[in-house]
């Protein structure tokens, strides 16, 4: 039940951010929030991360729902056996679907979040975007976790 219940308070965040990226910057452009580190900037991407793969929505919405399938599919193996795979699937889930709602009724996706650093830009972001790059990481953090645990269960047994 939780699952389901993080995934649609994710949508949901991301949702209304970005309602109000467009009702609130979209007419000012950009509004600096931390001087020289971060700005709150309306950007409509077309692409996926980093404008990469502009102007294909029909293959990233393609992707996206493929993956989306492959994940709920695959969801008691890959998620099953780790800490806190609940919460990295919920991350995952919610971050997938906030963009795919921009993509098909937008045709791109709106981020707001601007970091740099001096001359350093990063691209701009959003909830959902951060939602799927904090997945991955815990999963990769989890998956490393339980793979180390597996393998000192394996060495005691060959030990005994």
């Amino acid at each position: 039940m939780r699952t389901p219940l993080l995934v649609a308070l994710l949508i949901a965040a991301d949702q209304y951010t970005k309602y109000l990226a467009v009702t609130r910057l979209k007419p000012l452009r950009s509004v600096a929030v931390i001087p020289r580190l971060l700005n709150l900037s309306y950007v409509e991407n077309p692409g996926a991360a980093w404008g990469m793969l502009a102007g294909r929505q029909y293959f990233l919405i393609g992707f996206s729902v493929l993956t989306l399938g492959f994940l709920i599919w695959k969801r008691r193996a890959l998620f099953g056996p780790l800490p806190l795979g609940w919460l990295t699937m919920s991350l995952l889930f919610g971050g997938v679907i906030g963009n795919l709602i921009d993509r098909l009724r937008l045709n791109y996706v709106i981020d707001f979040l601007d970091f740099f650093w001096g001359p350093s830009h990063f691209p701009a972001f959003n909830v959902a975007d951060s939602a799927i790059c904090c997945g991955v990481f815990l999963f990769i953090l989890t998956q490393w976790l339980h793979d180390r645990k597996l393998a000192a269960a394996a060495r005691v047994a060959e030990d005994t």
